[in-house]
């Protein structure tokens, strides 16, 4: 006979000789449970008051009970315990405890020919772990495993398995026996998977804080991507707090998937796990198949069970512990044995044993008992208990519960698949990305006002503000198709976000970074910056540098109509009328015309003067020139004429409809080269961190950004730029100011400048794009790049665009000048000049009038008038 060691060390410390204390039935139990396990004390003496008024199984026979309650880690005190029970005499022991005591009572139930039935308990309702083999003969396995092996690593890894996961980590509690899953870790290595473990403390308050202090912001980052899939082996007790103290300090968004693996998982605690989870959540826990027929479920064959505990609807039966269903059943099984004995008469009366005593024999009857044990199975709260040969109960079922991702407290739980040892997984189980149904989900989203793309809509007090733009548009199209919902708040400081001193993020990517928002929309452009912490759709926009500017003023010149010509050529005209003028008045000196009878005309040099003038402007002339000579000259005189006269008429119609003002600065290389106007951007930006990056890169240095950084960093910035795009769309409509930003951006406000006075010019390579950023790892990241790329192959996102931007402005986008692309008529400013002129030309002719008058009447009065002589002579 084999005594376990255990049992040999504790004689040294027993000096007492028990006296057997023999019950008054002949059917008498020993039972041992955890000093934590009151209520397997409780069921087992329920079960027993249940088969004592059984008549059919025991008739006249009753059972009586011996229970004594151990210290779980302690097995010395187990063995105690269980040799008491012997010397009293007993037909079998049944314990519930952990495995450290099961050891010390297989042992010694081999010894003794006891028959053990083990209901393995776990400490504090963590998952159970194996408990480790023990080396002995076959024969002599005295012991029968009432719960079934334990198969968590095998379901959980067929779950990982199916989901697909290659990275995940692993949280256990401190009650949890790491051993439990080392085969599970064996295959997980196998496949290839990236697995974590971390042991979660009793504090997860304190443990939780500590890592926010001790880690830096990229660690915590890397954490945070992590924590998306984990896999739960804890107590639900335990699994609820930790979800709690995860979900808020937001070290988990609703983009995460945790498996909670425990075949301690009652119905409220799915409950209560689903209401404090955000994202996805599957469970795995152990179930009982139920009878089909209601009314049968408290009937198992000849015996009915205590209503309190077979009906579902109870309470009492909704908190009953796994242990305490097998507790039930295993007495069910003992009284059926029992009852197989008496009917075959072949029963073994008890024996008092000693566990001490030299030459202490083990039952007789033992053997006999065990193998009626091992033969019999009986239909109970855990549907079927029976035994193979190994001594094991291999009837185990678990069922996989899960929820849709989403934040929704009140989503509903489905059952996904079943598994057990012999069918293995028994439906799909599928980590699938988000479909075109997104349904029930509300999307967190964060923004920055920015003209056209984010702005104020309605703002009513007491009501949520209303938005709308470019960007709210595109997410509108978004969500009538894919079925989501979302709510939408600004930035708490207005920022698009820049990385810190400290490596935080602040503005619209640190709301992301911390996981308060799920999503971040405006006129937000992807950089390798903030994709490090974040991830991007992909682009809904191109995205190039721009400079917005004030128009030049334009000035009025009222000799507009001397502009076609030069005043050097104008004064060469005017030469050449004078000269022509003489030349013809000395050629018709020289060989005198001969003038018709009766002709008044002379070629006088003012006469003369005014033909060549008159010739000039195309109103012809009165002085007959009749020599050849002064014919050839007007001939060539009069096809100068025409040359000068249709070259300005063209002229003139081109200047007075095409204005030629020109503005020095067209492209970002003008802005760049010179340094009278000063611009800016929004400090610490995407721009401003654009032209840093480009203009201070040793390797890759570009002497257009290197001259603009030096501008805009001057005196650290401060001088030149300013804290929003607002501020400096102000500085340049009001001051003189030039505010490089978003393109789009620029060309919205000068398109909807009331007085047209703006303009932009632009970089026209577009070297990124605007996009949609959302939480690291995030699960809509992929359908939302696929629903974009559908709206621009159809043509819908141009539709959009022009909206915000369309073809037919007022308002000409990058004409330097302030004119309206819709007037094209001449005003009173082009021709005031022409008025000016004729203006003069009337008060000279007055005066000259006036002088011929006047000098006309003077010389008439001192010169007698030869008609009144004539008048004189007459009457005379």
């Amino acid at each position: 006979m084999k005594v376990f060691p255990a049992v040999l060390f504790l004689i040294t410390f027993w000096s007492l000789e028990w006296e057997p204390v023999l019950p008054d039935s002949i059917i008498h139990i020993g039972a041992i449970f955890d000093e934590s396990a009151k209520k397997d004390d409780e069921v087992f003496r329920m079960a027993v008051a249940d088969l004592n008024l059984n008549n059919e199984i025991l008739e006249t026979e009753k059972i009586t009970v011996s229970v004594e309650f151990v210290d779980g880690n302690n097995p010395f005190q187990a063995v105690q315990e269980a040799c008491e029970l012997m010397n009293r005499g007993i037909l079998a022991l049944v314990s519930s405890i952990g495995c450290m005591s099961a050891g010390s009572l297989q042992s010694l139930a081999d010894a003794m020919h006891i028959p053990h039935l083990f209901i393995q308990r776990a400490p504090a309702g963590t998952p159970r772990s194996s408990c480790p083999p023990t080396t002995r003969a076959q024969p002599d396995d005295y012991t029968l495993f009432v719960r079934p092996p334990v198969y968590l690593n095998d379901v959980i890894f067929q779950v990982v398995m199916e989901y697909t996961w290659q990275k995940f980590i692993i949280f256990y509690d401190t009650d949890y026996d790491i051993r439990g899953i080392e085969n599970f870790l064996d295959q997980t290595s196998q496949q290839g998977m990236d697995v974590s473990l971390q042991k979660v403390e009793s504090n997860i308050n304190m443990m939780i804080t500590g890592m926010f202090r001790t880690m830096r912001v990229e660690e915590l980052h890397r954490y945070r991507d992590t924590l998306r899939r984990a896999v739960l082996f804890m107590s639900p007790a335990t699994a609820k707090a930790f979800i709690t103290e995860v979900v808020e300090t937001n070290l988990v968004a609703f983009d995460c998937h945790w498996i909670i693996i425990n075949e301690e998982i009652s119905d409220m605690d799915v409950q209560e796990l689903v209401m404090k989870s955000i994202g996805r959540l599957t469970l795995v826990r152990q179930t009982f198949p139920l009878p089909q027929n209601t009314s049968q479920r408290c009937v198992r064959n000849n015996h009915r069970i205590n209503t309190s505990l077979c009906d579902p609807k109870d309470p009492k039966a909704q908190m009953l512990e796994i242990t305490n269903r097998y507790i039930y059943d295993t007495v069910l099984l003992l009284a059926n044995t029992f009852h197989r004995k008496l009917e075959d008469r072949k029963w073994h009366s008890m024996a008092s044993l000693s566990c001490i005593r030299k030459g202490s024999k083990p039952w007789q009857g033992g053997k006999s008992m065990l193998e009626t044990v091992k033969k019999g199975g009986v239909s109970g709260l855990t549907s079927l208990l029976e035994f193979n040969d190994n001594g094991s109960n291999p009837n185990i079922h678990f069922e996989i519960l899960g929820t849709n991702y989403g934040e929704d407290r009140g989503r509903g739980v489905s059952r996904l698949a079943t598994w057990d040892p012999i069918h293995g997984l028994n439906g799909t189980l599928t980590d699938r990305k988000l479909e075109n149904n997104m349904r029930g989900v509300v999307l967190r989203v964060v923004t920055v006002l920015e003209e056209p793309f984010v702005m104020v809509s309605e703002n009513v007090l007491g009501k949520p503000k209303k938005y709308q733009g470019f960007s709210i548009d595109v997410l509108d199209a978004l969500a009538n198709y894919l079925g989501f919902k979302y709510e939408i708040y600004v930035a708490p400081d207005h920022k698009y976000g820049s990385q810190q001193a400290d490596g935080t993020w602040n503005g619209l990517i640190g709301e992301l970074v911390f996981k308060r928002a799920d999503v971040g929309l405006s006129a937000l452009t992807i950089t390798p910056e903030r994709e490090s912490v974040v991830d991007f759709t992909t682009r809904y926009m191109d995205y190039s540098v721009g400079v917005l500017l004030r128009k030049a003023e334009r000035t009025v010149d009222m000799f507009a109509c001397l502009a076609p010509f030069d005043l050097s050529l104008w004064a060469c005209i005017a030469g050449t009328v004078l000269l022509v003028g003489t030349l013809v008045y000395l050629l018709n000196w020289l060989n005198p015309p001969r003038l018709p009878m009766g002709s008044v005309s002379s070629t006088t040099l003012y006469n003369s003067m005014w033909f060549v003038y008159g010739s000039f402007v195309q109103q012809g002339g009165e002085v007959p020139y009749t020599t050849l000579a002064t014919r050839m000259m007007m001939g060539v005189w009069w096809l100068f004429a025409l040359i000068v006269i249709s070259s300005y008429t063209a002229n003139l119609a081109a200047f007075l409809t095409i204005s030629r003002i020109e503005n020095s600065i067209q492209s970002l290389q003008d802005l760049a080269k010179q340094t009278d106007l000063p611009y800016g951007t929004v400090l610490d930006s995407a721009v401003y961190d654009q032209v840093r990056s480009k203009g201070m890169n040793p390797f890759e240095r570009d002497p257009m950004y290197s001259q603009m950084w030096r501008m805009i960093n001057r005196t650290g910035g401060a001088e030149n730029n300013v804290e929003e795009s607002k501020e400096g769309i102000r500085k340049v409509k009001y001051g003189r100011f030039a505010f490089v930003w978003d393109a789009a951006v620029l060309e919205y406000v000068a398109i909807n400048d009331e007085d047209c006075s703006l303009y932009t010019v632009s970089n026209n390579v577009a070297d990124r794009g605007y996009g949609m950023a959302m939480q690291h790892g995030s699960p809509y990241r992929d359908i939302f790049s696929q629903r974009i790329l559908e709206l621009q192959q159809n043509g819908d996102m141009d539709i959009l665009k022009l909206k915000w931007w369309p073809r037919d402005s007022p308002c000409d986008l990058y004409s330097p000048v302030g004119t309206r692309k819709s007037g094209s008529a001449l005003d009173i400013h082009s021709f005031a000049g022409v008025f000016f002129v004729l203006a003069a030309g009337v008060v000279l002719s007055c005066l000259i009038a006036t002088v011929e008058t006047w000098w006309t009447r003077r010389k008439g009065s001192r010169v007698p008038s030869k008609e009144l002589s004539y008048c004189g002579c007459f009457f005379s």
